[in-house]
């Protein structure tokens, strides 16, 4: 195994997309803007950046998607206004929001797949191996998601993203991995090399049960991979087929992260995202899980 030559720091989070999946909520509002408990869900992955020891995050926006910089955006007069009623303490949670970790912005101009939205912070990412998060996926695990899969490209020298089982008749929904266990590591068969992934396949074709989730840890290299990756029936350049070129040319792996994950980019992961982090929050937590008793079901 090799180990990388630059240290990572920075990572894509790409939300370009429609969010049609939440329409009418999604018309005017981006999906990544939408509440869990307390925050919205792109928060929770720049959170995961923060504590996985990153500097600086990209997020790749589009048309309507203003809110999401003005979220993370110093905001002087609703600081100064709620210093001068007294919420000091909501006022110091408006204020770490700018000041948690240094973003920059990029656009795609066209919705046309992941890959391309991630090429769209070539410029910005440089020459160097970067992190890509879905702002809509949410991996609650100690240490973070993609800490753990940084631990693991340190190691291996390749990119790696990370997996998770899913059920057979899910296979459809999911980025599917063909790969072989990696010996010699502390990982176990939690760690394996990619041979190839196959995007959405039926459960007869899928060769595995291991789905791709959201989080990924990549080299320059993908960037080459992506602009030779023909568009989809759909005009899409999807980042699957883009990973299918650097592990044949440059070694991928996946690992299978510690951690439970909810897709709350679709409306039943949302809700269980909701209810679990609903029952952790300190404040909420108690009264909501005696709500909960209490229903008829």
């Amino acid at each position: 195994m090799t180990r990388p030559s630059k240290r990572l720091r920075k990572a894509v989070l790409p939300a370009a997309g429609l969010g049609t999946r939440f329409l009418p909520a999604t018309k005017a509002q981006p999906k990544e803007m939408l509440p869990v408990v307390d925050k919205p869900l792109i928060q929770y992955a720049v959170e995961e950046c923060l504590a996985s020891g990153l500097e600086n995050i990209i997020i790749v926006t589009g048309r309507g998607k203003n809110a999401i910089e003005d979220h993370f955006d110093a905001a002087p007069e609703l600081e100064r206004f709620l210093e001068e009623k007294g919420k000091r303490e909501l006022a110091e949670q408006v204020r770490q929001l700018s000041n948690m970790i240094q973003f920059s912005y990029t656009r795609q101009k066209e919705p046309l797949g992941l890959g391309h939205a991630v090429l769209c912070a070539r410029e910005l990412v440089g020459d160097e191996p970067f992190a890509v998060l879905l702002g809509d996926v949410i991996i609650d695990g100690t240490p973070p998601a993609t800490r753990q899969l940084i631990e693991a490209f340190e190691a291996t020298g390749t990119g790696v993203i990370a997996v998770q089982e899913v059920a057979r008749e899910q296979t459809r929904m999911y980025g599917i991995v063909d790969a072989q266990p990696t010996a010699g590591t502390h990982w176990g068969e939690r760690l394996l090399r990619i041979r190839t992934l196959v995007e959405k396949p039926s459960p007869e074709q899928a060769p595995s049960t291991l789905g791709v989730t959201g989080r990924y840890v990549l080299p320059p290299e993908i960037f080459d991979c992506i602009e030779r990756t023909r568009q989809g029936a759909l005009g899409e350049i999807q980042l699957t087929d883009a990973l299918v070129l650097l592990a044949q040319q440059h070694g991928l792996h996946a690992l299978v992260v510690d951690g439970t994950t909810y897709d709350a980019g679709d409306k039943l992961g949302f809700l269980k995202a909701t209810v679990e982090f609903g029952l952790k929050n300190p404040e909420l937590g108690a009264a909501f899980r005696e709500y909960l008793r209490s229903l008829k079901l």
